[in-house]
């Protein structure tokens, strides 16, 4: 390792499948995604089906994961979907998905933040603590940066911690429902059955679905880092899909008996903020909802830490590529982590915090609501390019893989993301909560930036080739 302005590599075999398993699973924060995310799917999707819904994504994103894994022993160095697309359709494309990609990380990161300052200003300020959003959302900035800068395996203790402190208090309240009997309806298969899952709505649960899978790259971003990557990164993708699958399934399905299929949507639109507090002081006791109430804070901090290693990771792979500004490809002589990619984006967060507190705009309504919609496009944008990019690759490299991993899964993936993308934007509005033209305007957005980057790249390519040549290779 050189030294802290040096350039050099991440710092390999440091994490194991642990770290990158609670990497994914906290970038989809559990404590957020079902308090949070899940009541309005409930309210004004597909109802009773939501725990169907989360069944359907989880099967989209296994096929997804076929392909994916296939291609990665054939992937080195932290460039996760940008090196994928790289491989598969050239640096033009590469580039392009990694602008759709940073685009996706950095809005759903800014709404995260102001989230956290929403439930953090609304925790304190019965202690006399009323400070704006802004200030909490620096604050938690601030120590985003300094577990970030750490060894990676530090963050992914902390995250691993918050993860599972999340896991366990939404599984006693899962098991409490059990123990009860379920609701006035008792418990049953229902949420799962065809006729309920593919209701009228369905399209608008997918939109808040989908976006518990956001952070799904993690596996394969960290892959120059982990312990043998040619085993840990597959196992840890299927490990981390199924873990969200089931869990969101479970949880969604158990607050349902607890409500009765026949009234949780009622249940769901009358409360949507005390959905699941509600059945937890009724089981569990008021401690339940203290402690749900700072799991929340955790979890949202585990998310941000989470995004903020992604984001530092691509940085890091652009700068290698001499596509950013080269100092963003050193690494700390200690930590070896990409310290300097970190200050810069950290400086990036803070402008564009900043400029929606100028401009007051609300941390939920505007701020989150705009920046989740806008982060599932995007994402679903670039994920679509992975899975078209790994049937190209195989189709031009030779490999001894069945037609099933590399053709028909990839194919059923790439169909499959391309729809979901029309779906959430179509419902962008019931997403954001907003019939603004620049939110109507979202989609077109995620597909401008993905043709801004590949334009920069073939501007790239005029005027060095020899770069151009090497896009998507400087790590391998």
């Amino acid at each position: 390792m050189t030294d802290l302005t040096g350039e050099s590599r991440l710092q390999g075999n440091s994490i194991g499948l642990a770290h990158i398993v609670f990497f994914v699973v906290a970038a989809a924060a559990p404590m957020t995604a079902v308090v949070g995310a899940t009541p309005p799917a409930f309210a004004f999707g597909n109802g009773a089906g939501v725990p169907g819904a989360f069944v359907l994504a989880g099967v989209l994103y296994l096929l997804f994961s076929v392909g994916y894994t296939a291609m990665t022993p054939y992937i080195s160095g932290a460039g996760g979907f940008f090196s994928y697309i790289s491989k598969g359709f050239g640096g033009a494309a590469g580039i392009g998905g990694a602008l759709m990609a940073l685009l996706a990380y950095f809005a759903i990161q800014i709404g995260i933040y102001a989230l956290f300052a929403v439930f953090m200003a609304s925790t304190l300020a019965p202690l006399g603590l009323d400070l704006p959003w802004w200030v909490w959302a620096l604050a938690v900035l601030a120590v985003v940066v300094f577990f970030g800068r750490r060894n990676i395996a530090i963050s992914g203790r902390i995250l691993g911690a918050c993860m599972v402190a999340e896991m366990v208090i939404l599984l006693l309240l899962d098991g409490a429902i059990l123990l009860h009997g379920g609701g006035p309806e008792g418990l049953t298969l229902s949420g799962f059955r065809p006729s309920e899952v593919f209701a009228p709505g369905l399209g608008v649960s997918m939109v808040f679905v989908l976006g518990a899978y956001v952070g799904f790259e993690a596996t394969a971003i960290f892959a120059e880092e982990a312990h043998r990557p040619e085993r840990t990164i597959p196992r840890a993708t299927y490990v981390a899909v199924l873990l969200i699958t089931i869990f969101y399934a479970l949880s969604t399905w158990a607050i349902s008996q607890y409500y009765g299929p026949s009234h949780v949507r009622d249940a769901a639109t009358a409360s949507l903020e005390g959905f699941y507090f509600d059945a937890a002081a009724d089981l569990l006791g008021p401690w339940s909802v203290t402690v749900m109430n700072l799991l929340l804070l955790t979890s949202l901090f585990a998310c941000l830490l989470s995004f903020h290693n992604t984001l530092n990771r691509y940085f890091y792979t652009l700068a290698s590529e001499s596509l950013l500004w080269r100092k963003m490809a050193h690494v700390h002589a200690e930590h070896g982590s990409p310290h300097v990619a970190g200050a810069v984006q950290a400086v990036l967060v803070a402008l564009i915090l900043g400029a929606f507190a100028l401009g007051a705009a609300d941390p939920y309504t505007v701020v989150f609501s705009w920046m989740a919609g806008l982060a599932v496009l995007a994402i679903l944008a670039t994920q679509i390019l992975v899975s078209a990019s790994v049937i190209r690759f195989f189709r031009r490299q030779s490999h001894n893989r069945s037609a099933l991993v590399v053709l028909v899964a990839p194919a059923l993936a790439t169909l499959g993301l391309a729809a979901a993308f029309l779906l959430v934007g179509s419902n962008i509005s019931m997403l954001t909560g907003s019939d603004s033209l620049i939110v109507l305007a979202f989609p077109v957005l995620v597909i401008a930036t993905g043709a801004v980057g590949a334009l920069i790249a073939l501007g790239v390519k005029a005027r060095n080739p020899a770069l151009y040549a090497g896009l998507g290779r400087s790590l391998d």
